[in-house]
């Protein structure tokens, strides 16, 4: 056992920096302070990089130097890894500025809710980190900002997106309003054209019932005037002395004709009556008479 224990403090002896190199990077780390301060970033990254490469360096203030000097040359690649692993630090300090430094990249980057986790997780570790307070409380407002911005956004667009509907629906009432009008109008013109035909088929209908009536009228006259004249005729065939018997026994001569008529038609069927009998065959039995 003390042998081992030997080997170990010889190898840890061997390994350890000696009074030169205790020098080396005390003086590298002042060189990269101040180059830090006086702004010039890359030679603090530089010497920074020294140490913690070259010299193996591994303390949590060279650590958190270099991520910060990182942060203020924007670099947006190195940054975030460097500050990653001082997150799980022991060291609360230097484990608050870690997140917080991690959500400020967060926040500049748009990713909100990130960076409001990060400062979170950096308030928790260290309540006192007023900057971390206050960019918890930024971002915050900012997200309920862009949460109402986002909600107007979406209430304007399912205005938009009603009106347009409205719009589009009014468009097609008034095609098809536009399009029933000309239905009507169609309609309308072709009622008018059936109508027409029909007053002129009324017309027709009327000229040749008109025509008919007058066929039929000139028709009749014509008839009236045949028996007219044959009226006429058979007054002139009465002899006078006749026509002054009538007026003596105040007969008309239709009257008077009427009466030879039947007095002739019942002398026509006694002839005939007669006729019938005498073609009969003569009775033996019975005389002539």
């Amino acid at each position: 056992m003390k042998v081992l224990l030997g080997i170990i403090a010889a190898q840890l002896l061997l390994f350890a920096p000696g009074p030169g190199d205790i020098n080396k990077i005390n003086s590298l780390k002042s060189e990269a302070k101040a180059a830090y301060v006086k702004g010039d970033y890359q030679v603090a990254i530089e010497k920074y990089r020294y140490l913690v490469d070259s010299l193996s360096v591994k303390e949590e203030e060279v650590l958190l130097n270099l991520a910060n000097a990182y942060f203020n040359s924007k670099d947006t690649v190195n940054a975030p890894t460097a500050y990653l692993p001082l997150t799980q630090s022991t060291d609360a300090k230097i484990k608050s500025i870690a997140h917080q430094q991690l959500g400020v990249m967060a926040n500049r980057n748009s990713k909100f809710e990130e960076a409001l986790n990060y400062f979170k997780q950096a308030l928790k570790t260290a309540p006192d980190n007023e900057d971390a307070r206050y960019n918890y409380e930024m971002v915050k407002r900012k997200i309920e900002e862009e949460k109402k911005k986002q909600e107007q956004q979406n209430k304007d667009q399912n205005k938009e997106n009603k009106d347009k509907k409205d719009q589009n629906k009014d468009k097609k009432d008034q095609q098809n309003k536009d399009q029933q009008d000309q239905k009507n109008k169609e309609d309308q013109k072709k009622d008018q054209q059936d109508q027409q035909k029909k007053d002129q088929q009324d017309q027709k209908d009327k000229e040749q019932k008109s025509k008919e009536q007058q066929d039929k009228d000139k028709k009749e006259k014509e008839q009236q005037e045949k028996e007219q004249q044959e009226k006429d005729a058979d007054k002139k065939d009465l002899p006078p002395s006749v026509s002054e018997k009538l007026k003596e026994m105040q007969m008309s001569e239709e009257k008077a004709k009427m009466i030879l008529e039947a007095m002739k038609n019942q002398e026509v069927q006694y002839l005939q009556q007669n006729k019938r009998k005498a073609s009969k065959p003569k009775d033996k039995g019975k005389p002539d008479w």
